[in-house]
C-alpha cells in the first residue's frame, strides 16, 4: 500500500478536438464545442443540441478490416488508449505485459449498434444480424480491444457506473497497482450515444437543456439560468504507473495520484441526496486515502453538468472545506464540451492533470447570472494561471454512485 502511483501518459477526444493539445487549447480559450446535432432528425425533439466530435477517422488509429467490428466508443477509447500509450513512450514487451492491465468504461456502450441492428432485424430479419453485433456494444469490449492491441495481459476489466465510470476506473486502476496486482494500468472513460433513443430518453426525463437557439450558451453550470445538461461524447484515457517503474524507464511525469473516494447516496435513482450528502463523503473518502488535509486542495474539477445539482455540489464542497471551499477554485469543464457521461471522469481527470502540468485554470463559461446557492470561485469565463498542487476531480452517477480521485504535484520523498 506504500506504492505511488504517477500519470505518465494521456489521450483524449472531445466535442473541441482530437487529442489532448487541441482540446486542452481551446479549454483555455474558454470555447464551446456544442452545436445542433446532425446525427439524426430533431425534428420531433425537445432538445436538438449537443456536444458532438467532429473530424474524428477511425482508420487514423485502427486496421480498416477491424473498424466494422466495433461500435464508435470502442474507436473513441482505442484511439484515446492509442494516444496516451505513445505519449506515455510505453512499450509493452513480452518481459512486462502480464504487468500491464486495462480499465476502461463506458455508461451506455454500444447503444448505436443496438438501434442500428434493432432496425435492420425488424426489416430484413435475423439473418442479417452482423456475427460481431455482441462483441460491438458490450461495454467492456472497450478494455478488451485495448488490451488485444497493445498486448496488455495484466488485469482486465471494465467499470459501468453511469456519469461517475471514468473517476472510477481511474481510481479502481490506482488501487489494482497500489496493491500490487500491475505496475501500469491503461484507465479511462468513453462514451458515444448521441442517437435518438439516448437523447428522447433524456429528454423524457426532462434532464436536458432546451436552448436550442443558443447551442454554445447552453451549458451553463453554476449559473442561476441553467436549464439542463447538454450531452457530449469522446474519451479520456491516461497511463498509470508505479513510480518507480515509470522513473526506470525515464518516463515524464505529469502528476501523481493521491487519492480515491467512492460512496453510495441510497438516496434516489437520480437526485442527489439534501446538501450532497453522498459528495460530502466521497471527497472526505479521497482526502483520507490521500492523507491530504481540506486545506492542502487549490483546484476542483466538479461534475456540475448545468443542473439543479450543481447547488447541492457547491454546498457538498463547503461542508467538506469549509472557510477553505471561498479560497480554492472550483470549475465546470463540461460547460464547453458538454457531459461525456461515462467518458466524462477520463475527460475531466486529464484537465485536473493539466491544470497542475501547465499551471493554468480551466474555465466555467457562460456564467452570467449568479445564483446565491453557487457562491464560490468558478474561475468565471476565462482560464487563469495558478501554482496548482493538489486537484480533485469530481464525478457523481445516476443510482447514487460518487467518485473522487485526487492527483497532486509530484513531491519526492527523501
Amino acid at each position: 500500500m506504500n506504492r505511488r502511483i504517477v500519470v505518465t501518459g494521456l489521450g483524449m477526444i472531445t466535442p473541441l478536438g482530437i487529442g489532448v493539445e487541441k482540446t486542452w487549447d481551446a479549454i483555455c480559450r474558454g470555447e464551446s464545442g456544442i452545436g445542433h446535432i446532425t446525427r439524426f432528425d430533431t425534428s420531433d425533439f425537445p432538445t436538438k443540441i449537443a456536444g458532438e466530435v467532429k473530424d474524428f477517422n477511425p482508420a487514423d488509429y485502427i486496421d480498416k478490416k477491424e473498424i466494422k467490428k466495433m461500435d464508435t466508443f470502442i474507436h473513441y477509447a482505442l484511439a484515446s488508449a492509442a494516444m496516451a500509450v505513445d505519449d506515455a513512450k510505453l512499450n509493452i514487451t513480452d518481459e512486462n505485459s502480464e504487468r500491464v492491465g486495462v480499465l476502461v468504461g463506458a455508461g451506455l456502450g454500444g447503444l448505436p449498434s443496438i438501434e442500428r441492428y434493432h432496425d435492420i432485424y425488424l426489416k430484413e430479419g435475423v439473418r442479417r444480424i452482423s456475427p460481431f453485433f455482441i462483441p460491438m456494444l458490450i461495454a467492456n469490449l472497450a478494455s478488451g480491444q485495448i488490451s488485444i492491441r497493445f498486448g496488455a495481459k495484466g488485469p482486465n476489466s471494465c467499470v459501468v457506473t453511469a456519469c461517475a465510470t471514468g473517476t472510477h476506473a481511474i481510481g479502481d486502476a490506482y488501487k489494482i497497482i497500489q496493491r500490487g496486482d500491475a505496475d501500469v494500468m491503461i484507465a479511462g472513460g468513453a462514451e458515444s450515444v448521441i442517437t435518438p433513443l439516448a437523447v428522447g430518453g433524456f429528454c423524457a426525463a426532462r434532464a436536458l437543456s432546451t436552448r436550442n437557439d443558443e447551442p454554445q450558451r447552453a451549458s451553463r453550470p453554476f449559473d442561476k439560468d441553467r436549464d439542463g445538461f447538454v450531452m457530449g461524447e469522446g474519451a479520456g484515457v491516461i497511463i498509470l504507473e508505479e513510480m518507480e517503474f515509470a522513473r526506470r524507464r525515464g518516463a515524464k511525469i505529469y502528476a501523481e495520484v493521491s487519492g480515491y473516494g467512492m460512496s453510495g447516496d441510497a438516496h434516489h435513482i437520480t437526485s442527489p441526496p439534501p446538501g450532497g450528502e453522498g459528495a460530502v463523503r466521497c471527497m472526505k473518502l479521497a482526502l483520507k486515502d490521500g492523507g491530504i488535509s481540506p486545506d492542502e486542495v487549490d483546484y476542483i474539477n466538479a461534475h456540475a453538468t448545468s443542473t439543479f445539482a450543481d447547488s447541492l455540489e457547491t454546498q457538498a464542497i463547503k461542508t467538506v472545506f469549509a472557510e477553505h471551499a471561498y479560497k480554492l477554485t472550483v470549475s465546470s469543464t463540461k460547460s464547453m464540451i458538454g457531459h461525456l457521461l461515462g467518458a466524462a471522469g477520463g475527460v475531466e481527470a486529464i484537465f485536473s492533470i493539466l491544470a497542475i502540468d501547465r499551471g493554468i485554470l480551466p474555465p466555467t463559461i457562460n456564467y452570467e447570472t449568479p445564483d446565491p446557492e453557487c457562491d464560490l470561485d468558478y474561475v468565471p469565463n476565462k482560464s487563469r494561471k495558478a501554482d496548482v498542487k493538489v486537484a480533485m476531480s469530481n464525478s457523481f452517477g445516476f443510482g447514487g454512485t460518487n467518485a473522487a480521485i485526487i492527483f497532486k504535484k509530484l513531491r519526492v520523498k527523501n
